[in-house]
């Protein structure tokens, strides 16, 4: 694409329509786009048009495309062509500094993402300029200039907080430290003198503190992995700086807004972290500050409001109390008892309160709700920072801490009885204290796996919980009937299983409440107790124990899906498919109607998915279905298919890119259903399946090597005889597979499937080929995993043809190569194969080779028959070879680029393993035996003479061992 004034047009139209709500103009658009992308000079075109274009819309609608554009491509994938050519890698690199620093904020933040997508690929090796000009430009004393260079900055270190350490991460952090601590001290004492000149200029201070949230934030990511030397020397500027801003209050920073925190407590939330990051890692040389920040964030906490803006804040001064109470040395700061009171009368329980603004988000903003109370992604909320200073001060005080705060719960509960409607809120805290007092280590799967033994929890939950459950209507108090159920699913390994079994018929009336809360709580809770484990391994609660109310079950769960708000609620979903898992063939007379309404609602989010769970958890319970019912009755597979074949070919023609590696999974699992025949329904789509664009997508490609493994071991006969001219699309599948590190053991799935299946007539004049390409990628990139999978598929090719054609083909492509290949890869390397089928495989094929193999016993290639057979009885009994060269750690983790769907496996389509020898051999060992007593039967002597001259004595031993138990000798 020229840098036309043309072609900006064209850009122009283009991004204007990927604007519109309409998906027939938007859809074509996007398309467009992502056709165009490949194209040299197109990020350049971008870059123009948000700097020249007219229009505001276009300028962020290019910046946004640009980001996103760079997020896709710019990472270089290995064994990939690289996306972006290099005069446009280089152009970007120069333009884009400036550009993003003379752009308005809104683009600015854009680019400054680009920069970091690009920096973590290209800093600091090939983009080793990028810090000085950066640094420079501090210089500018522009703050909006220093402003995009700071928030590059911290897009870009902030990776620094969750790295593993590793050699090239310090010398990393140490190249950033060493070009950009000073500055960043010197901007900081700037700063803040500005501050104190501008102190009565309210939009200089909003700039001026703007630029020290940023600071405070850039401190702390260079501080994280490591306390650095320069920041240990000039800790008295930051601490003692850091400190003064804490009690700083000026009124011109102070907003009005009770929802949105400004600057100030930005700041100042930054600086707890900071000081509860220095307090938890450096507490030694922090030590001499810690008092002052103890009692400076103490003062905030009993002076700040309970608005919402305040809420970051808050919580992050209540970490810092609580990182500090739990270690040994600070102890001292909290055992007095009146202390202790006052933390919790003043910081615990005034911020445990159920708020109007925590009603709200109950009521109408339920998904956010639910998101940070159910899922921890509270870690900035009141309530949960409470929680976690209890805990914190639980940790050595225990006794008393539960003590004050048993009078608390007491007197919260005598307020509720005095008047339910009006003080529910005080039953709520109490709940809240209870389940906080008592929870001392808590996981996601397990619920409650440690608890204060002070706190008696089934009597809490018989009187104060089961109540509230119990009530006839199941709209009233919906608060409470929430931390109800969520006290059942957090305490469910402490409350009797008696007690459970009351719960679940209550549970399963609660997914009838109107309250989008309520409702899915009531379907976590009984997906987290259908989990549950009893003795060995069985689930706690037993479908005999679920079979009185399967039906209503069933029927709450789908109706729960109709409510308002949850047609694409992934906690029912999920609660659906753990039913469906937990009750088994108990649900087939409900299968006709769940099917209809399961692929009413794949048809529904297929025109627009937008919640991958949601997606995930409903095909996961199709495929439960599936095999539920075709267990029982093998014929109803059509029955299912004739239901979802009308959505997936819609799926498939729309492409719906989210979708289509799931269809392919369920596909699978239909076909495998099948006997020994091809649906001419599956026929029609086989072509199809070998186009190449299906295969650009590394999502697809799992489910649809596995797709065409099902269509190869059903109906082999079938494709060759009705479709032999898609044999080559069918290697030319495994071809690309094969060249690509990443997918090269997809590639040989396939390819073993093609040599056990197929006739051998219809894939003789392929086979030459197939090795040459093989060899051709060991001879440019050997990996682990690649020899694992080659050593396995020749012997399964030794298997399905025998010894003598596997060394035919080998000495056809170059004289003598067959030695070399059992020299070279299969008696070194064989000790790494992994897996008990693929052990069995190489063992019957080596077993061939060593007794099928006529040059064997009579060429030049004797001479290795001992040694491949000592390698053969070290794969049967020495232990394997998982050693890995250094290199190729990390081949197989790439990340799949932005747009790309990833493949996600579902656990109810999974494949059952497949042994192609297992008719055949049984034991391997015993197969040996049995195969060299019928070669030395054949050639008396020879056998008997080889191995007492040269086998090791201990492989010898081995040896005798597996005649003996086959109860044959050798002639």
């Amino acid at each position: 694409m020229e840098l036309s004034d043309a072609n900006l047009q064209t850009l122009t139209e283009y991004l204007k329509k990927t604007l519109d709500p309409d998906p027939a103009i938007r859809r074509p658009a996007e398309k467009f786009l992502e056709s165009v992308e490949g194209s040299q000079n197109y990020p350049l075109l971008l870059l123009t048009l948000l700097e020249k274009s007219q229009e505001n819309v276009i300028k962020v609608c290019a910046s946004v495309t640009f980001k996103n554009y760079i997020k896709r491509n710019w990472r270089i994938v290995e064994d990939e062509p690289n996306k972006i050519c290099e005069s446009d890698r280089i152009a970007i690199k120069a333009n884009i500094v400036p550009l993003m620093l003379s752009s308005p904020e809104q683009i600015q933040k854009q680019l400054s993402d680009a920069i970091s997508i690009i920096g973590r690929e290209d800093f600091p090796q090939k983009w080793p300029d990028l810090l000085t000009e950066m640094v420079n430009r501090f210089q500018s004393g522009d703050f909006h200039v220093i402003n995009g260079v700071l928030r590059t900055a911290h897009s870009l270190f902030k990776r620094y907080r969750h790295e593993f350490k590793s050699n090239e991460l310090w010398t990393e952090i140490k190249l950033v430290l060493d070009a950009f601590a000073l500055p960043l001290t010197n901007l900081f004492k700037a700063t803040i003198e500005l501050c104190s000149t501008h102190a009565n200029d309210a939009s200089a201070l909003k700039v001026l503190f703007s630029s020290l949230v940023l600071i405070a934030k850039l401190f702390y990511s260079l501080n994280f992995q490591d306390l650095p030397e320069f920041f240990e020397d000039n800790m008295e500027t930051w601490m003692t700086n850091f400190h003064s801003l804490l009690t700083l209050d000026n009124k011109l920073l102070q907003t009005d807004d009770e929802e949105e925190a400004g600057l100030l407590e930005l700041l100042k939330s930054q600086i707890c972290d900071n000081a509860a990051l220095y307090a938890q890692k450096y507490d030694e040389e922090f030590q001499p500050y810690l008092p002052r920040f103890v009692t400076a964030i103490w003062n905030l906490l009993v002076t700040t409001g309970q608005e919402v803006k305040y809420d970051l804040l808050v919580s992050n001064a209540i970490q810092f109390l609580a990182s500090v109470c739990e270690r040994p040395h600070y102890k001292h700061l909290f055992e007095d008892q009146n202390t202790l009171t006052s933390i919790c009368e003043k910081v615990i329980v005034p911020n445990m309160e159920f708020r109007a603004a925590d009603e709200e988000a109950f009521e109408d903003n339920s998904e956010e709700y639910i998101r940070r109370d159910l899922e921890g992604s509270d870690i900035d909320t009141r309530r949960r920072a409470a929680c976690d200073l209890v805990r914190g001060l639980c940790k050595f005080f225990e006794g008393p801490v539960t003590g004050i705060f048993s009078g608390y719960v007491n007197s919260m509960l005598q307020e509720y009885a005095k008047n339910p409607s009006v003080n529910w809120k005080h039953k709520d805290a109490a709940i809240y204290l209870v389940t906080s007092l008592a929870s001392k280590a808590q996981t996601q799967k397990h619920g409650i796996t440690q608890a204060n033994e002070l706190v008696n929890l089934t009597e809490f939950f018989v009187n104060h919980i089961q109540p509230d459950l119990k009530s006839a209507t199941v709209n009233e108090f919906p608060v409470l009937k929430a931390d109800g159920i969520k006290y059942i699913m957090i305490f469910r390994n402490q409350v009797p299983k008696e007690q459970l079994l009351v719960s679940i018929p209550l549970l399963i009336n609660h997914l009838q409440a109107e309250s989008i809360v309520v409702h899915t709580y009531a379907a976590h809770a009984l997906e987290r107790l259908f989990t549950m484990r009893g003795t060995n391994n069985a689930t706690l609660i037993t479908a005999a124990e679920m079979a009185p109310f399967v039906e209503v079950l069933l029927t709450n769960l789908f109706k729960a899906l109709t409510l308002p708000g949850s047609s694409e609620n992934e906690y029912i979903m999920k609660a659906i498919m753990r039913s469906f898992s937990l009750l088994q063939e108990t649900i087939i007379p409900y299968i006709p109607s769940v099917i209809t309404q399961l692929t009413q609602k794949l048809l529904a989010v297929s025109k627009n998915p937008s919640k991958p769970h949601f997606n995930h958890y409903m095909f996961e319970s199709i495929c439960l279905s599936i095999r539920i019912t075709c267990k029982a009755n093998p014929e109803a597979v059509g029955s299912f298919e004739e239901a979802l074949f009308l959505v997936f070919t819609e799926i498939l023609q729309n492409d719906v890119q989210e979708f289509i590696p799931y269809v392919f999974q369920v596909m699978s699992l239909l076909l495998e259903m099948h006997k020994n025949e091809i649906p001419s329904s599956y026929m029609a789509l086989f072509p199809h399946l070998l186009q190449p664009v299906l295969w650009e997508r590394t999502g697809n490609i799992p489910p649809l090597v596995r797709l065409l493994q099902a269509y190869l071991e059903r109906g082999a006969s079938t494709i060759a005889s009705a479709a032999a001219d898609k044999i080559p699309g069918l290697l030319g599948v495994f071809q690309k597979l094969i060249a690509s590190k990443a997918n090269d053991h997809q590639g040989f799935y396939l390819l073993n499937s093609i040599i056990e299946h197929m006739p051998p007539e219809s894939v003789d004049q392929y086979r030459k080929q197939i090795f040459i390409l093989l060899f051709q990628r060991l001879q440019n990139s050997k990996t682990t995993k690649f020899i694992k999978s080659f050593l396995v598929f020749i012997n399964l090719y030794c298997v399905r043809y025998g010894a003598l054609a596997l060394q035919e083909i080998f000495d056809s492509i170059q004289p003598k190569m067959f030695g070399m290949v059992l020299e070279k890869i299969i008696i070194p390397e064989i000790q790494k194969v992994s897996g008990q089928v693929e052990k069995k495989i190489c063992a019957v094929g080596i077993t061939k080779i060593l007794t099928e193999c006529p040059p064997m016993m009579d060429t030049e290639y004797t001479k290795l028959w001992i040694p491949l057979l000592q390698a053969l009885i070290g794969l049967f009994e020495l232990p394997e070879d998982d050693t890995i060269p250094d290199e190729e750690h990390f081949i197989d983790i790439e990340d799949t680029p932005g747009y790309q769907t990833a493949f996600s496996q579902l656990a109810f389509a999974g494949k059952k393993e497949h042994d192609p020898v297992g008719q055949m051999v049984n034991n391997p060992r015993i197969h040996l035996a049995q195969s060299l007593h019928k070669l030395s039967t054949a050639c008396p002597g020879r056998v008997l003479s080889m191995l007492s001259t040269s086998l090791n004595a201990e492989a010898l031993q081995y040896l005798q061992g597996y005649l003996q138990a086959a109860s044959v000798s050798l002639l």
